[in-house]
């Protein structure tokens, strides 16, 4: 062991002045920082030809040779608990006051961070940093409120990674009770739009909320009551300034700006329902096991008319045979603003009937900043997580995005498979959504009220009854064909009324609203709700059978107990 991690016990000095690091910990870096510099500039084989490497390819090889480094030294060491890198050992380090530490920030030419009370000098790292140039928000101050967010990087390959580029402390003179000062810190959320009162709110940094019962029991859902899910802060983008690249397999570029797509590009207007893959997620808990994610209830959904230029018009624009598929382009990858990634597979991105946009309006208005303005991608049918918010970029590949929205979070495994046990390489990536309905109202109606009157006569009743009222949906535009409703938690059943709403669009890309009126004296304690679609897919009774750990794809019965009021 000592021959492979030798731990050298003299005081050596490095060429920056400081004692030698471990000797694994030094080649890990160095052979870091050349295979960096080495990928950003060198031409890869796809297909039998030379192409440029684009970042995506440069994160994904990088993350191998770093993890194949740490492995091998992780190998030769004992098992340590995770710390992070603060624990340099130099008598004297360089000190560096908080001022010149600005002075490398985005526009400097070597660009600097702190974590803790350390600086690092990580411009050779940028190139290759898996989650894109979102790195560069932070450099000339603290990462520290990044990495609250970005929670994966609190692990110790991650920590002796960042331990090859540190070059001093920050000066104690600048700290407060030995730390930044919080004034220093930077806000990521300060430039977030003010949001309606009215959303349920399930984290305010970053902002998730869902839309409340009265958005839901319309078939357009009103843009203030949309339904919101960032996965960080809502990026300063602008219109005027905004630009789009369009990256072919063969590295091949070309650019957008939102003019060029409304001028160039015929205008499709579509409407679909967005649905987060947590949605009920809280229901799977409750009547199961404990979830990992935000705790949605059944509001983690919306439908919209959204209004843009078909993606594979623009494909085809910049020179993609969108009509002779190459076979080494698999996935259409995106990446937006905020550093956000996803893909979905290339015969989607270009089918004809597949409705994929790049929008820019939605029910009519430009896009709301919580909902991509000025620019995002539309993917109708597939989970509301490959619609990715902000897009600056399009790239045709033959694997599907490197980002760990696409290669971890969205996933699915089997009932007796924990966080632990979880191989998420062999796991695929959630596109298309099952089959989903829930009670979104359930409301005592009396013929004694003018406008319950009305509601009653068109059912044929005149006696005191209940309304319930929901919403059903199917991924893929598979339409909704049935749903059936039970006052008695399932022992009989009923169809309830489709209601005729008529949505935009090749296939059924929107939600399908139903309503069920029953005479009271008929209820029992538990209204339940499936839906059925053109497939004939439906809805399992239970969750535990479907149960996954991260509670994704929730769409069991929905259950709704009921008490009857007098009147």
């Amino acid at each position: 062991m000592q021959s492979f991690c030798k731990i050298l016990r003299s005081p050596a000095i490095n060429s920056r002045g400081f004692p030698k690091k471990p000797a694994c910990v030094t080649q890990r870096g160095s052979c870091i920082q050349q295979s960096v510099r080495s990928l950003s500039s060198g031409p890869r084989l796809l297909a039998g030809r030379p192409q440029w490497s684009s970042k995506s390819a440069t994160a994904s090889a990088l993350a191998f040779i770093a993890s194949a480094a740490i492995v091998s030294c992780s190998i030769a060491q004992s098992v340590h608990a995770e710390i992070p890198p603060n624990s340099h050992s130099q008598a004297q380090p360089s000190l560096f006051r908080l001022e010149e530490v600005r002075k490398h920030g985005r526009d400097a030419e070597e660009k600097w961070i702190i974590k803790g009370n350390k600086v690092y000098n990580i411009t050779d790292w940028i190139p290759g940093h898996p989650g894109g140039e979102v790195i560069l928000r932070a450099v000339g101050g603290p990462v520290d409120q990044y990495w609250n967010i970005f929670t994966i990087h609190k692990k110790q390959e991650v920590y002796d990674i960042l331990d090859t580029f540190y070059i001093g402390d920050v000066d104690p003179q600048d700290l407060v009770d030995g730390r930044v000062p919080v004034e220093q810190l930077a806000d990521p959320f300060k430039n977030d739009p003010k949001r309606d009162e009215r959303l349920i709110v399930h984290s305010a940094r970053p902002f998730n909320a869902e839309t409340p019962g009265e958005g839901l029991n319309s078939f357009i859902t009103p843009d203030d009551l949309f339904y919101v899910r960032q996965h960080m802060w809502v990026p300063e983008v602008h219109e005027d300034s905004h630009k789009l690249v369009v990256e072919l397999a063969d590295g091949d570029e070309k650019e957008y700006s939102l003019r060029d797509l409304k001028e160039k590009f015929k205008e499709h207007s579509i409407t679909a329902t967005l649905q987060c893959s947590g949605n009920r997620r809280k229901h799977m808990t409750d009547e199961s096991r404990s979830t990992n994610g935000l705790q949605w209830e059944g509001g983690a959904i919306s439908n919209a008319e959204w209004s843009g230029v078909r993606l594979r018009d623009v494909l085809k624009d910049a020179g993609f045979q969108i009509d002779d598929l190459p076979s080494e382009v698999k996935h259409v990858q995106f990446e937006g603003a905020e550093a956000y990634g996803a893909s979905i597979p290339i015969e989607k991105a270009v089918d004809q009937l597949g409705d994929v946009l790049l929008a820019y309006k939605m029910n009519g208005k430009p896009l709301a900043p919580d909902h991509g303005y000025p620019l995002r991608l539309l993917a109708p049918g597939n989970v509301a997580a490959r619609s990715v918010k902000w897009i600056t970029r399009v790239r045709l590949s033959d694997e599907e995005s490197t980002s760990q929205w696409q290669r971890r979070d969205y996933k699915c495994f089997g009932p007796n498979i924990g966080s632990a046990q979880a191989d998420w390489d062999s796991a695929p990536a959630i596109q298309e959504t099952p089959v989903q309905s829930a009670i979104t109202s359930l409301r005592d109606v009396t013929p004694h009220s003018a406008q319950d009157s009305k509601l009653l006569q068109v059912y044929g009743l005149e006696e005191d009854s209940i309304a319930v009222e929901g919403y059903s949906y199917a991924g893929g535009g598979r339409r909704i064909i049935r749903v059936d409703v039970s006052s008695d938690d399932g022992r009989t059943w009923h169809q309830a009324e489709l209601l005729p709403d008529v949505g935009k669009g090749a296939k059924a890309w929107a939600w399908t609203r139903w309503r069920w009126i029953l005479p009271r004296q008929q209820a029992g304690r538990c209204f339940v709700v499936k839906a059925v679609d053109e497939a004939y897919n439906t809805q399992p009774g239970e969750y535990e059978p479907n149960y996954n750990f991260r509670g994704n794809l929730t769409s069991s019965w929905h259950r709704v107990g009921y008490r009857a009021k007098p009147l």
